[in-house]
């Protein structure tokens, strides 16, 4: 079922474009090299709004596939548009040489965000690097200090007006109106639903007060949220985009954060601090006001996929516990499940009292153990018998490089990618 919904998800990159080529190819008189040209540009053109489009996060959407999915598409609709531009730009010809400016800088400007996206939104590279994971932390803090994705998005922004006024000035494409209304309409449903879910939405977006914010271990923060109404959508192993109103030392950047557990009245996160946001958490006073967008996550509904008897598998790194803390406490007592916590330091252990006592309750389901320092492959063939390796769910959450790490010994131990979910902390 999952691999349908990716796929139809995927269908969305085919579809989407296909009213405007359809109404172009039947209305055009131009040469069929030229107007195959024409068509690589409209294809570009869509995608980079209908990248637009998934940048909103829609929660249905997550709960359909999952954000990871999302964002591949939204990746992979960038590198596409981008290729496909370019096969424009350097085989076609204008007369008008505005519109060929102007379409030659919404190209660089393109180009200018794809770079940034991929070296500081994504993990394509620095996830696989400690030095460019260590050159994009210091990027952060000394270059970008504040809302590095807002302004990306908006320099999306900037390429799709240069474009649109590259078409409106062309006349192969200008003469033909229904063509042009459909191309205005497609613009503007799009501009508009962004504007809507960033700059109308918000004020629909859940909302709290914090009640605690305490140190955990030697770089963890324990912020606790309560919501000014019950949010029932909240679910084992979510999270949320969480931003605080009137803490001037913070940025007003929402960041993705997971629950500690699934209460619906008080969300509680444990965050790791190591970064230029996360440094400044402790700074965050009680009766600070929070906007918190989702919950997202398909953790629960993953677990829920399995038969009731099949081992769960949960391997927590540092914070990333949080998530793994919630399903947990979710499932101790009537699923089989091996929590499996690496930390820096024995005060890291702050959640080791919690899992000793769901550990009493689970009447021998829940095995916990613990480790300073990372499991090595010795550590996980000796904790994990060959049935469990051989059907278990696997659950990962921690810092990317140790994730991929974990994800590639699993599947050298046999464990197939279906059954391998994780969560990636920025």
């Amino acid at each position: 079922m999952t691999a349908l919904r990716v796929i139809a998800l995927w269908a969305s990159a085919v579809v989407f474009p296909l009213p405007l080529m359809l109404v172009y190819d039947a209305i055009s008189t131009e040469p069929v090299v030229l107007k195959q040209l024409v068509l690589f540009a409209i294809i570009a053109y869509c995608w980079w709004l209908l990248a637009i489009l998934l940048s909103v996060r829609p929660r249905w959407l997550d709960r359909f596939v999952g954000l990871p999915a999302v964002y591949r598409l939204h990746g992979v609709l960038g590198i596409g548009a981008l290729v496909l531009a370019y096969i424009h730009d350097q085989n076609s010809y204008t007369s008008n040489r505005l519109a060929r400016t102007l379409g030659d800088w919404g190209l660089y400007g393109a180009i200018a965000t794809l770079c940034l996206a991929v070296f500081f939104l994504s993990g394509w590279l620095v996830d696989r690097s400690v030095w460019l994971l260590r050159a994009r932390r210091w990027c952060e803090r000394v270059l970008f200090r504040r809302q590095l994705s807002l302004w990306l998005h908006r320099l999306n922004f900037v390429v799709v007006l240069l474009i649109w006024l590259h078409v409106h000035l062309l006349a192969r494409m200008n003469q033909y109106a229904l063509f042009m209304i459909l191309f205005d309409f497609y613009t503007v449903m799009v501009l508009s639903i962004y504007v809507w879910k960033k700059w109308v939405a918000p004020g629909e977006v859940p909302r709290g007060t914090v009640v605690s914010n305490e140190a955990r271990g030697t770089s963890t923060r324990r912020i606790s949220i309560e919501l000014d109404e019950t949010n029932e959508a909240i679910r084992p192993g979510d999270f949320f985009f969480l931003a605080f109103d009137n803490a001037s030392e913070i940025s007003c950047e929402a960041h993705p954060f997971s629950a500690t557990d699934a209460d619906q009245n008080t969300v509680t996160f444990t965050i790791r601090q190591q970064g230029d946001y996360t440094d400044q958490l402790s700074d965050v006073a009680v009766g600070t006001r929070a906007r918190l967008e989702g919950p997202f996550g398909r953790f629960d509904a993953a677990v829920q996929q399995y038969d009731q008897d099949a081992p769960i598998v949960l391997l927590g790194m540092g914070a990333g516990v949080a998530p793994l803390l919630s399903l947990t406490a979710a499932h101790h007592t009537r699923r089989p499940i091996r929590l499996l916590w690496s930390v820096r330091t024995v005060e890291d252990l702050y959640y080791r009292d919690v899992l000793d006592e769901y550990q009493a309750a689970s009447e021998g389901k829940l095995q916990v153990t613990t480790s300073i320092g990372r499991f090595t492959p010795e550590d996980l063939n000796r904790e994990l018998a060959e049935d469990v390796t051989r059907t278990g769910a696997f659950f990962i959450v921690g810092p990317s490089p140790a994730v991929l790490a974990s994800q590639r010994l699993l599947r050298k131990m046999g464990v197939s990618r279906s059954r391998i979910h994780q969560e990636r902390l920025m």
